[in-house]
Parts: structure tokens; C-alpha cells; sequence
């Protein structure tokens, strides 16, 4: 048994101190080449400083030798030293050979790591010049344009990689999301089935992209898997709950929701997706708390807001309706939309003062809606402000001149 192998048991059974002796007491009688299957070793095994150390030495007696300098190249990125590794590199001499392929891909890599992507494409595409063929260059060019979101030309050199085995490297994956990222979300989903993964993230973006594709039944099986794989994906019920909705599995769709509430507490919008589905389901108290729940994290949460107003329009609880609005605006809402509904209120709850003021305060900002101008209209007649009402119905039938019902109500105003 040599050396080497006999070190290997060695550092197999956990004797590293034993190993290292071992290799240390035959150091200084090695050979140049005994010397380099050392430092072989040490990078197998972990031990940098030690292979930097014996490559340095073979470095002084061969000067020009590429391979030295590509193993060393891979230690000093191994210890984050960038711009060693650089110049060791550009130290090298241009040949035509194999090994300066592997100079400028290793040279690119480092170039891309440090941002600095025009330099790093320069040197893929010179590599590309010395071979046209070589698949791992048409990788990394992949991999740069992938990097810099640029997926068309990604796509171009992944697609040429697809006949060779690459390991380390989803290049089914890679290709799925470029052409996602360019809209071909078909496309897409033909290399996403292709994928093993079960990564959480590329999941949800295959499920994302079989959404886009209006592919519901995909969405929900690979988003019900995320799911199993990972319960805390917070983001996953929700589309999940939506992608439920959309094929009108309303009771799923709520189930969904309502398990993605307990698992993410402060998302307002699961709150109000799942209290928006227990009311198609007709669960009428759960659903106002579940709205409430979503405006208590967020008071000025609009759509949640508004939602709760009809659903208490329906009820006809107009006093909740004037405290909700009046606590909303009382924390820093403020939409001229409320002030509205809030003057609705007032109006059916015959509190009229209060409404012609909601309808003042909403009119400085809702004087070019024409609905709201209508309704403001008839409100101040039925109070009796006449002179107001035409100049509302005026500037309402500006934005509406073929009203002619409206036109002949103020005729017969401006008559009175």
C-alpha cells in the first residue's frame, strides 16, 4: 500500500493527525510529482493552506505550468481571495489548449462574482471562439444572462446544454423560469414538469407559472404539495385559496385560507380573502370578524374597509357602518370614498346634518365623480337646498349631457 492510500484509510477512520504525519515524514524525500499528489490530497481533505503551500513550491520550479495555476486559482477562491486569483490567472499565457478554456471560464466566474458582467462576458465569448462546441462554456453564458436577468439569451445557450449531462446544474429548472421570465409560461411548464425539485420556491413559482398559464389544476396540485412539503410557505395559501376560488371550490378555497390565517397571523390579506369566501358561504358573523381582523392590522386597509361596509349595507347596520368609518378615519384613514359611505350612513340613519357634512367633505375631491355629483344632487334637494342641488346637477350633467331625466329635473328645479 503507498502513501496515499494508506493516509486515505487513515482520514477514513478519522486519524487525521495520524495521516498528516504520515504524509509529513515522506515530504522532504517526495518527489516533484509525489509532491503534487500531496497537495492533491490536502485539497481533497480540507487542508488548503497545506496544498497552497506545496503548490507555491512547484510554482518557483515550473514557472510556466498551467495546471499548478488553475489548482491554486481554485484555493484561493476556496478562501475568498478574489483578486489573487485573478492575477494568477491573467498570468497565464493565451493558447490554444484546453487548459486556457478553463482560464477564461475560471476567469469569468470570478469577473461575475465581482459584478463586473461586460468583463466576464468578454472572456465567455472569447472561450467561445476557441470552441464553438464546448457545452460548459454555453453553461456559463447561460448562467451569466441568467444572472443578469437577461432570459432570452439565457435561453439561447440552456437550450444548447440540454444533450449533455451537467451535474450540479438544473438546466430543466433554469429553462423553465427564463421562459416564465419572457411570458412563454407553456413553454415553461414543459421543463417544470420536467424537474424532480421539491425546493419550496421553485414550487410556488411552478405553481405561479401554471397560474399564468391558466393552468389551475397544475397551480393547485404543485401549491397543495408546497404545502405538504412546507407548511410555513405563508405566501402558498394564499394563492392556493385564490386558485380555489378561480374553479369556484369555495369551501377549499376558504379551508385554505383559514389554515393559512393560523399559520400567518398578521397578513391582512389572507384575512380578507377568508372572510370575502365565508361570505359566499354565508357565514355572515365569521366573515365580518375575519374582515375586522384585516383592518385591525391595517385601519386603512381600503378594499377590506369597503367590502365590510356592504356587507353591513346588507345587514342594514348603519351604526356600525358610521363607527367603523369614524374609527378608520380617527387612525389616519383618509379616502374621500369614505367620507361618502360615511354620509350614506348618516342619510339612513336620518341623521342629515351629519350626512350634508360627510357629503361636503366628500365633494372636495369627488366633484368630477359623476355618480357621487347625482346622488350629492338629490340629497341637498330632498333637505331643501335647491340653489345647491343645481349647481351640483350643473356640473354632474357637464360630465353627463345626455342625462336628459336629470336635464328636466333641474328645469323644473330652476322653475321652483
Amino acid at each position: 500500500m503507498n502513501i496515499l492510500q494508506e493516509a486515505e484509510k487513515l482520514m477514513e477512520k478519522d486519524q487525521v493527525e495520524q495521516a498528516m504525519e504520515l504524509i509529513q515524514g515522506h515530504m522532504e524525500k517526495a518527489t516533484d510529482e509525489e509532491l503534487y499528489s500531496f497537495a492533491e490530497f490536502y485539497m481533497q481533505w480540507g487542508f488548503l493552506i497545506e496544498a497552497e503551500e506545496i503548490f507555491k513550491q512547484l510554482l518557483v520550479k515550473y514557472p510556466e505550468e498551467t495546471e499548478i495555476k488553475l489548482l491554486l486559482t481554485d484555493i484561493y477562491i476556496e478562501q475568498e481571495k478574489d483578486e489573487v486569483a485573478i492575477d494568477l490567472l491573467n498570468s497565464i499565457p493565451e493558447e490554444e489548449d484546453e487548459s486556457y478554456l478553463q482560464v477564461l471560464v475560471a476567469l469569468a466566474d470570478l469577473y461575475q462574482a465581482q459584478a463586473l458582467f461586460e468583463v466576464a462576458e468578454q472572456k465567455l465569448l472569447k472561450a467561445k471562439e476557441l470552441n464553438p462546441e464546448e457545452p460548459i462554456i454555453d453553461l456559463a453564458l447561460g448562467e451569466l444572462y441568467y444572472s443578469l436577468g437577461d432570459y432570452k439569451r439565457a435561453i439561447t445557450f440552456y437550450e444548447k446544454t440540454m444533450k449533455v449531462d451537467i451535474p450540479n446544474i438544473p438546466i430543466h429548472e433554469r429553462l423553465a423560469e427564463s421562459y416564465a421570465n419572457v411570458g412563454e409560461y407553456e413553454l415553461a411548464l414543459n421543463f417544470y414538469e420536467k424537474s424532480d425539485s421539491n425546493n419550496p420556491d421553485f414550487l410556488y413559482r411552478y405553481g405561479f407559472t401554471a397560474h399564468q398559464a391558466d393552468r389551475m389544476d397544475i397551480a393547485i396540485n404543485v401549491w397543495k404539495k408546497l404545502l405538504q412539503e412546507d407548511p410555513d410557505y405563508h405566501t402558498a395559501y394564499l394563492q392556493l385559496a385564490k386558485a380555489y376560488e378561480s374553479e369556484e371550490m369555495v369551501q377549499e378555497a376558504y379551508d385554505t385560507a383559514k389554515a393559512g390565517v393560523k399559520k400567518d397571523e398578521f397578513n391582512k390579506e389572507l384575512y380578507f380573502v377568508a372572510g370575502h369566501l365565508a361570505h359566499q358561504l354565508g357565514l355572515e358573523e365569521e366573515s365580518e370578524k375575519l374582515i375586522r381582523e384585516a383592518i385591525t392590522l391595517d385601519s386603512d386597509y381600503k378594499e377590506a374597509v369597503l367590502f365590510l361596509v356592504e356587507l353591513l349595507k346588507e345587514q342594514e347596520q348603519y351604526e356600525k357602518i358610521i363607527d367603523l368609518i369614524i374609527n378608520v378615519k380617527d387612525t389616519g384613514g383618509d379616502d374621500p370614498i369614505y367620507d361618502w359611505e360615511l354620509a350614506r350612513a348618516f342619510r339612513e340613519s336620518e341623521s342629515y346634518n351629519d350626512a350634508l357634512n360627510s357629503y361636503q367633505d366628500a365633494y372636495n375631491s369627488l366633484q368630477h365623480d359623476s355618480d357621487f355629483l347625482k346622488e350629492y344632487g338629490y340629497f341637498l334637494t330632498e333637505e331643501g337646498r335647491i340653489q345647491e342641488a343645481v349647481q351640483v346637477f350643473e356640473a354632474y350633467l357637464v360630465q353627463d349631457p345626455q342625462d336628459d331625466e336629470v336635464l328636466e329635473y333641474v328645469l323644473r328645479l330652476k322653475e321652483m
